[in-house]
């Protein structure tokens, strides 16, 4: 019996923090410091929160890739904080809410990552956030929709001609019976040349999407590199 105990309360602990992570940080998703209700950054971190400068292209980001922003995109991916990723997406969602262009988007699609990858990591940060924007569209979120056939070198070493190169014949369109005739909203972190959005967007249309626009929560620079001041150990191939 007292096993039995012991293992349930291990099962409960472990619920505990499930439903932790579900209802996201406790604190600045940039610094852990104290928040003021509904509040995703500190004081201190909020004021380095920029906006980007707009692209005129299909693909839309409403932050620019710096400072906090990077800091907490850098620890939702390589940091093991899915958690982060809750309150990440309501900026996604208020943009949302704000922009128009959004109200005839029929599916949600995350940009995948490569099957190694996600297994490495433990969960794909596109798809985390892709859900959060699902829900503000009240429209469904297909993860499975597309996969990354192909395992791909790391983005931010590469030059522009040589990102849309990589990431050419990458993606796959799993069940083209469910996305035919759609207007199709694709989900990733952050745009540096769109090659990424837009390969998973080809893709969708060549199987028959009826439009398709990307949604990027920052846009890093062209001559930036999303992952700079990420520990050179951890650099590895794709996103």
């Amino acid at each position: 019996m007292p096993l039995l105990l012991r293992a349930l309360a291990l099962v409960a602990r472990a619920g505990l923090t499930v439903v932790a992570d579900l209802v996201g940080p406790r604190g600045c998703v940039a610094c852990d410091g104290p928040l003021a209700q509904a509040a995703v950054f500190c004081g201190g971190c909020g004021v380095g929160l920029e906006a980007s400068r707009p692209d005129g292209g299909r693909s839309l980001a409403p932050f620019a890739f710096g400072g906090p922003l990077r800091e907490a995109i850098h620890r939702l991916k390589y940091g093991d904080r899915p958690d982060l990723a809750a309150p990440l997406s309501e900026l996604l969602r208020a943009h949302v809410r704000r922009e128009p262009g959004f109200s005839d988007v029929e599916l949600v699609v995350p940009v995948p990552l490569h099957p190694s990858r996600l297994a490495s990591r433990g969960y794909n940060q596109a798809a985390l956030l892709a859900r959060g924007v699902a829900r503000e569209l009240a429209r469904p979120c297909c993860t499975g929709a597309l996969l990354r056939v192909r395992s791909t070198s790391a983005q931010a070493t590469l030059d522009q001609a040589e990102r849309r190169e990589n990431v050419r014949s990458a993606f796959s369109v799993v069940d083209a019976s469910a996305i035919r005739g759609k207007s199709i909203v694709v989900v990733d972190d952050v745009i540096t040349t769109g090659a990424t959005l837009e390969a998973c967007a080809g893709t969708l249309a060549l199987s028959g999407a009826r439009a398709v626009r990307g949604l990027a929560l920052a846009r890093a620079g062209r001559v930036s590199d999303p992952d700079r001041d990420r520990p050179r150990s951890s650099r590895g191939s794709e996103r």
